[in-house]
């Protein structure tokens, strides 16, 4: 079992920074993929970023790819979403997910957070 809580969202204006963060419970944190979603109003839920167990590998959706940047402490049980340049299409509301096999689809995930809002001024 992994309870995941997000923090780190709010307002920026386009061009500004924001770093999310995502603290997980559960003593086998590093054995799951971990993962960055977002959904805007009126639209479905799409994929972000991932990392892979250790860090080793990360992946990135086209749109952010450059951007924004997924890293993982396994030591603190911690994924980090740091975002870079934003732009009005990035506001969203943001999920932190785990899954026990890497993948960029929504019904793969386990595990979810509560959502943290990003909202880009232009």
């Amino acid at each position: 079992q992994v309870q995941l809580v997000e923090s780190g969202g709010g307002l920026v204006q386009a061009g500004g920074s924001l770093r999310l963060s995502c603290a997980a419970s559960g003593r086998t944190f590093s054995m799951y993929a971990m993962a960055w979603f977002r959904q805007a109003p009126g639209k479905e839920r799409e994929f972000v970023a991932a990392v892979r167990w250790a860090g080793a590998i990360t992946d990135y959706a086209d749109s952010v790819k450059g951007r924004f940047t997924i890293s993982r402490d396994d030591a603190k049980n911690s994924v980090y979403l740091e975002m870079n340049t934003l732009k009005p299409e990035d506001t969203a509301v943001y999920y932190c997910a785990a899954a026990t096999f890497y993948s960029r689809r929504v019904a793969n995930y386990e595990y979810w957070g509560q959502g943290t809002q990003v909202t880009v001024s232009s």
